[in-house]
């Protein structure tokens, strides 16, 4: 049994960086060896949910800009799986889910600075789906929900993103914590640890500084989709810090 994870992607400058934050990401691609992994990120947004279904190498996306060239050059040339997609679909449209398939876009960032410290080798298939975040925190859970049984199959999911994601308001040269930003991932972790499904799928009336924390959704949403998919919800913090003044790099294991 593979347990579901939320990972925070923070910065594409991650790829290149050596810090407690990627050493803990190299020491948890060690402790788990799965067959695939579906990645949701949250730079992949579309109206209908869409899976990478290709065989095929994925090429590299550099959907970032005015970074040092080093970035650049970087390459992580995992294969996909139309298999794995084609499992993936399957459960989704049982579900009453909309799905299409892709067999041309490559992996974002928001799936290759994880996985180049997570598994370095590029040597597990990898299906990317994409994630609609104007969709309630219901629907996002229940898009998880359909994908629970993969778990036992060795299949990791992965949502990628970051709980407080607001680019506005990040300070370059803070080194203290904005003190919204933790209160806002305190309640996160709060309801999620006593199973407040109501009270998440209504963050933005009762979460403290939301409308700070998660100005737009997309970087939050795969969270509940890792959430939903979990078929023991057993939610266990792994990681907590904080960069830039606000950025949230927590993550959870499912």
């Amino acid at each position: 049994m593979i347990k579901p994870l939320f990972l925070a992607h923070g910065s594409p400058m991650m790829a290149i960086e050596q810090s407690v934050y990627t050493k803990f990401l190299n020491d948890l691609g060690r402790s788990i060896n799965p067959k695939a992994i579906v990645v949701f990120t949250a730079h992949w947004t579309t109206e209908t949910l869409t899976i990478s279904a290709s065989d095929a190498i994925y090429d590299t996306v550099y959907d970032f800009y005015g970074f040092p060239e080093e970035l650049y050059k970087i390459k992580y040339p995992a294969r996909g799986s139309s298999i794995i997609a084609t499992k993936i679909k399957n459960k989704l449209i049982n579900s009453g889910i909309d799905v299409k398939t892709d067999l041309t876009r490559g992996l974002d960032h928001g799936a290759w600075t994880l996985l180049k410290h997570l598994y370095p080798k590029a040597n597990i298939p990898i299906v990317q789906v994409s994630i609609n975040y104007t969709l309630p925190i219901e629907q996002q859970i229940k898009i998880g929900n359909a994908l629970k049984e993969l778990g036992s199959e060795d299949i990791l999911i992965l949502g990628s993103g970051n709980t407080v994601h607001n680019l506005r308001l990040v300070d370059f040269g803070s080194k203290a914590i904005d003190s919204w930003s933790k209160e806002f991932d305190d309640w996160l972790i709060d309801k999620i640890e006593n199973k407040d499904i109501n009270a998440l799928n209504n963050y933005k009336k009762y979460a403290p500084h939301a409308n700070l924390a998660v100005p737009t959704a997309d970087h939050l949403v795969p969270l509940f989709i890792a959430l939903g998919s979990s078929s023991e919800l057993t939610p266990r913090v792994i990681f907590r810090d904080y960069q830039l003044g606000n950025l949230s790099y927590l993550c959870y294991e499912f």
